[in-house]
C-alpha cells in the first residue's frame, strides 16, 4: 500500500510540474530559452526532427553579374547549399552590370527585393534611404574582426551607419613584375616620386619599358598624381568651378610630361587598351598604373604567368594625401522593408565568409571580402594593402563630378599622355579654357 502510494505522489509530481512548465512558456512576459539548437538539427530529447531555421523563408536577391559569369556561378551555388542547411529559398536575378540603371525606380517603388548587389558607393550614397542598417547584426557576427575597415569606415561615414558588406573588393596602385624588376637590378619597391624616377631609369636602362597605359585609364593615372598634390576635395572644386592654372594641378601634369619626355613610357603608350598593359605579359613593360583584375587580365590575354608585385603610388614632394590608395567594392545590402532582415543577413555572410568566399576568391579571381581567407597567386599582397591604406581614394569621382565635361576632361587626360601639351601650366590653362 506504502509503495503505491508513493508512486500515486510521484505521478502527481511529475504532472504538476509539467503543466507549470507549459505555463511558463504560455506566459507572455517570461524569458526566451538561452539558447536555440542550431539550425537544421534535431531539437534535444525530441521525437521529430526540427524544422530548419528559415523553412518557408524566400528571399529575392538582384545581383550585378551576369548568368555564366564566375562570380554568378559561385552564388547560384552558395544559394543553393544556404537553402540546404536552412531552409531559405534564395531567389537570384542576374541584371549585370547595368543594375544601377534600374535599382533606384524599383527601391522607390518598393519592389520584392531582399538584397541588392552594386557598387559600394552608390549603395552608400543613392540608395542608402531605401537599406536597412546593418549595425547590430554586424556585431552580432564579429564582422569587424574580417572585414575591411576602410569599407566599413566608408559605408558609415556616408550613411551614418553600416549599409553595406563587402563582396569584392578591389585595390589600385602600381602593380608590376617582379622578374623584371630583378632584372633590372631593382631591389625595393618605390615609395617617393624621385624613387620611382630611379626604378624607371633603371628599367630603361635594361630595355624594358617602364610603364605601360592604355588610353582606357589614362585619367585614373593622372588622378593619382592630382590626388598626391591637391586630395579628392580640392579637385572636385577645381573639376566644378575652374581655377587649375596656379596650382599645384601645374606640377602634377608636369610630373606626367616628364615620364613621357624621359621615355619612361612603353613604347606605343597610351595605346589602345589592353594593348598596353599586355605588353608586361609579353616582358617588354614592367609596370602599370590600374586595379587588381588588371593581374588576370593580363595573363590570361597573353597566356603568361607573371610574377606579380604591388605598391603604392609614389608619394610627392609637399603632397597633401601621399598615403591614400584606390580602394572599391562591389557589395550586398538589404532592403529597408525586407521582411526577412536576418535571413538575407546570414546568406550575405554565408556567401563571402568561409567556404564560400574562398570560391568566389578563387573561381572569381579577386581579393577575399574575408581578410582570414588567402588571396590568389599573383594578387599575393592586396589584402595587406587593404590593411594597411591610410584612406580611401575612388576611381576618377572627383573629376567625374561635373557631368557637362567629364568626357572632355577625360580626352584630356589622354592627350597629357600623348605629349599634346608642352608644359603642366599649358595642360591647366587649357581646362580653364572649358569654364569661359
Amino acid at each position: 500500500m506504502k509503495k503505491l502510494t508513493s508512486l500515486l505522489l510521484a505521478s502527481v509530481m511529475v504532472l504538476s510540474m509539467l503543466a507549470g512548465c507549459g505555463n511558463k512558456a504560455d506566459t507572455p512576459n517570461s524569458e526566451a530559452p538561452a539558447s536555440n539548437p542550431p539550425a537544421s538539427q534535431p531539437a534535444e530529447n525530441s521525437q521529430e526532427p526540427a524544422g530548419k531555421q528559415y523553412d518557408g523563408v524566400e528571399l529575392t536577391m538582384w545581383s550585378m553579374w551576369s548568368t555564366g559569369e564566375p562570380q554568378a556561378n559561385v552564388i547560384s551555388a552558395a544559394a543553393a547549399a544556404f537553402e540546404e542547411q536552412t531552409g531559405a529559398k534564395v531567389n537570384i536575378e542576374f541584371k549585370g552590370r547595368d543594375v544601377n540603371k534600374v535599382l533606384s525606380a524599383s527601391l522607390e517603388a518598393k519592389e520584392a527585393i531582399d538584397i541588392i548587389e552594386d557598387d559600394y558607393k552608390r549603395i552608400g550614397t543613392v540608395y542608402q534611404d531605401y537599406t536597412m542598417d546593418l549595425t547590430d547584426m554586424a556585431k552580432a557576427a564579429n564582422y569587424d574582426s574580417f572585414s575591411y575597415k576602410c569599407f566599413t569606415d566608408q559605408s558609415i561615414a556616408w550613411c551614418g551607419f553600416l549599409n553595406a558588406i563587402t563582396e569584392q573588393p578591389n585595390v589600385g596602385g602600381i602593380f608590376y613584375d617582379k622578374d623584371a624588376f630583378a632584372k633590372a637590378g631593382v631591389t625595393a619597391e618605390p615609395k617617393t616620386w624621385a624613387e620611382f624616377l630611379d626604378v624607371c631609369q633603371k628599367l630603361k636602362d635594361a630595355d624594358i619599358g617602364p610603364l605601360a597605359q592604355d588610353s582606357a585609364y589614362c585619367d585614373f593615372a593622372f588622378y593619382h598624381t592630382l590626388v598626391r598634390y591637391l586630395g579628392e576635395d580640392k579637385i572636385e572644386e577645381l573639376t566644378m568651378n575652374g581655377g587649375w592654372a596656379g596650382t599645384a594641378a601645374e606640377q602634377a601634369a608636369q610630373d606626367i610630361i616628364d615620364l613621357r619626355n624621359s621615355g619612361f613610357l612603353a613604347d606605343g603608350a597610351p595605346d589602345e587598351f589592353p594593348s598596353s598593359q599586355n605588353k608586361i605579359g609579353f616582358g617588354q613593360a614592367a609596370m602599370v598604373i590600374c586595379a587588381d583584375y588588371v593581374t588576370a587580365e593580363v595573363n590570361n590575354t597573353t597566356g603568361s604567368s607573371v610574377n606579380w608585385g604591388l605598391f603604392n603610388y609614389p608619394a610627392v614632394d609637399g603632397g597633401v594625401d601621399n598615403g591614400a590608395a584606390y580602394m572599391g567594392a562591389n557589395s550586398l545590402a538589404i532592403t529597408s522593408y525586407s521582411e526577412n532582415g536576418q535571413a538575407a543577413f546570414d546568406f550575405i555572410i554565408f556567401l563571402t565568409t568561409g567556404e564560400w568566399g574562398q570560391k568566389l576568391a578563387d573561381e572569381a579571381h579577386q581579393i577575399p571580402a574575408d581578410s582570414r581567407n588567402t588571396a590568389p597567386a599573383d594578387l599575393t599582397g592586396t589584402i595587406e594593402t587593404l590593411q594597411a591604406a591610410e584612406s580611401p581614394m575612388t576611381w576618377c569621382a572627383s573629376l567625374s563630378v561635373n557631368a557637362d565635361l567629364k568626357d572632355t576632361i577625360k580626352s584630356m587626360c589622354v592627350e597629357l599622355f600623348e605629349g599634346k601639351y608642352a608644359d603642366g601650366a599649358a595642360f591647366c590653362a587649357a581646362l580653364d579654357a572649358l569654364y569661359k
